[in-house]
């Protein structure tokens, strides 16, 4: 079983069209919402984990930008600048999925997109500003 994490971007004509539900019936994936933003007659924006196999995964993925939605893996979103970092660990104590951890050899901060939500706490606790979310 396969898994991806994507970000979605509904234009406002689709927030009462049932993409997801859709989506999920016709191509047989499981779907976690890790966060959402709707709001009626504005864009709507949804961080989703997918699950299933490889090939029904891109497929329903295909068919939501067909809809519609824009769609784009949630790594592109979610950036940390490795030249402002300075590897000080404060955002380690604040991420709740261990997306950010010590390299206790190292002393670095390693940041592993897998496993990241996008649930943005890691950004004001930086203290360099390294981390950053665009969506």
């Amino acid at each position: 079983m396969a898994e991806r994490r994507i970000v979605l971007h509904f234009p406002k004509e689709l927030l009462d069209q049932p993409v997801i539900s859709t989506t999920v019936s016709r191509y047989d994936v499981g779907f976690n919402i890790l966060r959402a933003n709707i709001t009626q007659d504005q864009e709507g924006l949804m961080v989703l984990g997918l699950q299933g196999e490889l090939g029904e995964i891109e497929s329903a993925i295909e068919f939501m930008r067909d809809q519609g939605v824009r769609v784009q893996p949630l790594d592109q979103d979610v950036v940390r600048d490795d030249e402002v970092c300075t590897d000080c660990g404060a955002c380690i104590v604040v991420c709740p999925t261990g997306a950010l951890s010590m390299d206790l050899e190292s002393r670095e901060v390693n940041f592993d997109a897998e496993k990241c939500v996008a649930c943005g706490i890691c950004v004001p606790v930086c203290p360099p500003r390294a981390m950053s979310i665009h969506f």
